[in-house]
């Protein structure tokens, strides 16, 4: 036994003297790019900023990639200890950079307070100098408030240690506090810990930093104490009656010498037809430059393994900061088990088979848009997802009001009702927009159009769930006789018809009223009591129907033509579908949508636009209203204004393309081919999309993730060619879908949960708090953060962007995969 103490003891020493030789800290220079750069570690110096309409989205000020992992955001100064999404953020005036002496300069302000500050950082001999200047002294008000600080990312520390001036801790997997009351009796974080100098992940050589500070005392915090979306926040407190230099920081991160990060294997999570292009995207390290060999492996059931295909990769160059190879295997057709290899790194097992994409859309329709059904109660097996929700909407907004996400009231009501009335007939139907339980009336026609679309585009029967209206009853697996995607477009069509009976016209949707309601999380039953307000009574009492709590959500109803024109077409559409399933509906549907397009044109447009709430581009919706209307009805009024629109000089072709082609069918002779000259036009000016990246589809930038242009992009590509096989290939289709399901920049994880083998288990759904997915959702992918790092989490689910399921990408989801199948004659 001692002996063997003694081995491990000297292995102990020879791998503390590997790290000790491979590990170090290098003086940071600033790149062609405008940011800091050496070896396995990015620092980027106010390249990003904080959107104004969704608050701090943790990707801003000074941010620290650490062996290409983002670790740290928000360098900055922030007024609270924890900030919150929505609490106050400077405006960014201008920045300069220095490349020859290493220097970043930041200006900002706090106008509301008339505080203005520069950050300034400097490359120093093995890291960098941190420093905030001010001219005038701090403003009274913001004694003890502002503070420098960083931000780091709670999920690259769990399970790691820190030292604070050389005292330990470890970093709470959980939070645990501590909390204290401030004087107006509001919780408030306390510090983890406190000193001049610390060390964050000591024994991890890919995730130690170290932050010292040369002037004020550094305080530890963590914020997901106040929010479970809060990071591991580090600040320094501005000195008050204090100018110049008031907080200088010295931050170093240690990196691995010659670090190399391992090459990601871009493929379908999914599989492969076996008649389908095949195609792996290898994404390497600038630096790393070895030669390349990748093999396709074949698996069989004794788990023995057969090298099918071996071959260099073949060149295609650089995008973002990667160099992209290729390896093609579209000659492999035999069905079976498959992973890919490229020298040491092989990916998790996919299939190819003429069956890989039977069944794997149904998560999306049959969990997904279930868990998603408002004013329902949705079961599945032993679990409750949540009970009957919001069985109190709604109260009319009041006028002139602003809402913190999006939505806006403007000067009247536009209804029969008050402010603060309640709205009758609005507690049905409709689903949860994304992570969060507002219904955006915007969303929930664009999904009925869709779900109506594949309905009658592919016949889609299958019945895997039961609904039942009148119960308000959802049960997950649960088949009873009828389509689960008539019933879907049912209960998406009793919501949108809601709006017209109660108050005339679509309005722009319906949400909590304020912040602390708005950010609930778990079970949406528990969201609301589910009893209408009623202010004669007490917080305490209710009378079964109403209750004295005035938690309803509002309703803001504002007239918008262009939101008006999208709710008649999802009607229009959905009156189609449910001809024969629901007859009296599907009438109200037609009647109203034909209501809504005589209404709106006989009257000057509404416009009102806030955020993304109050519909589409006017013409657009327009246009959508009339193909929808025109494929119902057959009216020669609808083909007539389609036709002026489409010869309009304001018509945005690019934009409405689909549109136009679903139109086709209905249209009278001579339309056809001037869709094709257009669209001919159209596709030449868009074969830049096919060598801007190798992955043959549009990447987006910005604070959304680019996952459903990818997408539309495949669907977009499947209606052309049906309509013109002769002008437009199939490839794009199957790029939208590979795309989702794993080949896309960053990592090769699918973007659907619960689909492919290795799919996304951590997400912005409404049960993010539990750092888990509900099947069938898809997130937004791979944003591109500024200048040219990809990143999608899969430890965070708060990053929205990145994570959050929409109900929409679902559906677009489940409509690609049957255009896929559809074109291999599945």
């Amino acid at each position: 036994m001692k002996r063997e103490k003694q081995i491990i003891g000297f292995l102990a020493i020879v791998f503390l003297m590997q790290l000790s030789l491979t590990t170090h800290s290098q003086k940071p220079a600033i790149n062609e790019k405008e940011y800091y750069e050496t070896r396995g570690l990015n620092v980027i110096v106010f390249t990003n900023w904080y959107n104004g309409a969704f608050g701090d989205e943790k990707m801003s000020g000074i941010e620290i990639i650490h062996h290409e992992t983002r670790t740290a955001t928000n360098g900055d100064v922030r007024l609270e200890p924890t900030p919150e999404q929505w609490d106050p953020v400077p405006t960014f005036n201008g920045r300069e950079v220095d490349r020859e002496n290493g220097i970043i300069e930041a200006r900002l302000s706090y106008p509301g307070y008339e505080f203005d500050y520069t950050v300034k950082t400097r490359a120093a001999n093995d890291g960098l100098l941190v420093s905030v200047t001010i001219d005038k002294p701090l403003p009274e008000e913001l004694v003890g408030k502002a503070a420098f600080h960083i931000e780091f990312l709670p999920a690259a520390y769990f399970e790691k240690a820190y030292l604070m001036d050389g005292k330990p801790g470890t970093f709470p997997l959980y939070p645990s506090g501590p909390m204290t009351l401030n004087d107006a009796g509001e919780p408030d974080p306390l510090p983890l810990a406190s000193g001049m100098k610390l060390v964050l992940a000591p024994e991890d050589t890919l995730r130690r930093v170290t932050v010292e500070s040369l002037s004020g005392k550094l305080w530890l915090y963590d914020g997901r104490n106040k929010a479970q979306n809060g990071w591991l926040v580090l600040r320094t407190l501005i000195p008050e009656n204090k100018t110049g230099k008031v907080v200088e920081w010295k931050i170093t991160a240690n990196t691995v010498e010659n670090w190399v990060r391992k090459p990601v294997i871009a493929h379908s999570q999914l599989g492969y037809h076996p008649d389908q292009p095949k195609k792996a995207i290898v994404e390497l390290d600038k630096n790393d430059t070895a030669d390349k060999t990748a093999q396709l492996i074949r698996i069989s059931e004794n788990g023995q393994t057969k090298v099918v295909k071996s071959a260099p990769l073949d060149n295609w160059g650089g995008y973002l900061r990667y160099h992209y190879k290729t390896f093609n295997f579209s000659e492999v057709k035999e069905e079976g088990v498959y992973c890919i290899r490229v020298n040491d790194v092989q990916t998790a097992p996919f299939c190819i088979a003429a069956d890989v994409y039977d069944n794997v859309w149904q998560p999306a329709l049959d969990v997904f848009m279930a868990v998603q059904m408002d004013h329902m109660l949705v079961n599945e097996a032993y679990r409750i997802w949540h009970g009957k929700s919001h069985m109190d909407d709604a109260l009319q907004a009041p006028v002139n009001h602003t809402h913190f996400d999006m939505y806006a009231q403007g000067p009247t009501t536009d209804t029969p009702y008050e402010p603060g009335e309640h709205i009758p007939g609005l507690n049905i139907g409709g689903w949860f927009d994304a992570g969060d339980f507002d219904i955006r009336t915007q969303t929930q026609y664009h999904t009925v159009m869709q779900m109506v679309h594949a309905w009658e585009d592919f016949n889609i029967e299958s019945d895997e769930t039961l609904i039942d209206q009148e119960r308000r009853y959802v049960d997950i697996h649960y088949p009873d006789g009828k389509p689960d995607l008539l019933q879907q477009i049912e209960h998406g069509t009793l919501g949108l018809i809601a709006q017209h009976r109660a108050c005339g016209h679509a309005i722009p949707g319906i949400i909590a009223p304020d912040i602390s309601q708005y950010t609930h999380l778990g079970d949406a039953g528990s969201k609301t009591d589910n009893l209408v307000y009623n202010p004669s009574l007490s917080e305490l009492d209710n009378n079964g129907f109403e209750s004295g709590i005035f938690d309803d959500r509002w309703a803001f109803t504002s007239r918008s033509t262009a939101l008006n024109y999208g709710s008649a077409a999802g009607l229009a559409a959905a009156a189609r579908a449910l001809k024969g399933y629901n007859d009296e509906l599907a009438a109200e549907c037609i009647e109203t949508a034909q209501k809504v397009w005589d209404e709106e044109h006989a009257k000057e447009p509404d416009i009102f636009r806030v955020g993304n709430t109050t519909g589409g581009n006017l013409l657009s919706e327009e246009l959508t209203a009339a193909v929808e209307l025109l494929a119902t009805t057959g009216e020669a009024k609808y083909a007539n204004r389609i036709e002026e629109i489409f010869n309009s000089p304001d018509t945005r072709f690019m934009f409405m393309s689909t549109l136009f082609v679903r139109a086709i069918p209905n249209m009278p002779g001579g339309f056809k081919s001037k869709v094709k000259e257009k669209l001919a036009e159209m596709l030449e000016r868009m074969k830049q999309f096919g060598t801007d990246n190798p992955f043959g589809v549009p990447i987006t930038r910005g604070g959304w993730a680019g996952g459903g242009t990818a997408m539309n992009h495949g669907i977009s590509h499947y209606l052309y060619h049906k309509a013109f096989p002769d002008l437009v290939p199939i490839d794009a289709v199957f790029d939208g879908l590979n795309y989702i399901l794993g080949c896309h920049p960053g990592s090769d994880i699918s973007f659907v949960s619960g689909v492919g083998t290795v799919s996304k288990k951590v997400a912005y759904g409404n049960n993010r708090a539990d750092y888990s997915f509900i099947a069938g959702g898809v997130v937004p992918g791979v944003i591109i953060l500024p200048p040219d790092f990809p990143e999608n989490k899969e430890d965070w689910p708060f990053l929205w962007g990145e994570n959050e399921y929409v109900i929409p990408m679902s559906v677009n989801y489940m409509y690609l995969v049957h255009a896929v199948k559809d074109i291999l004659g599945r």
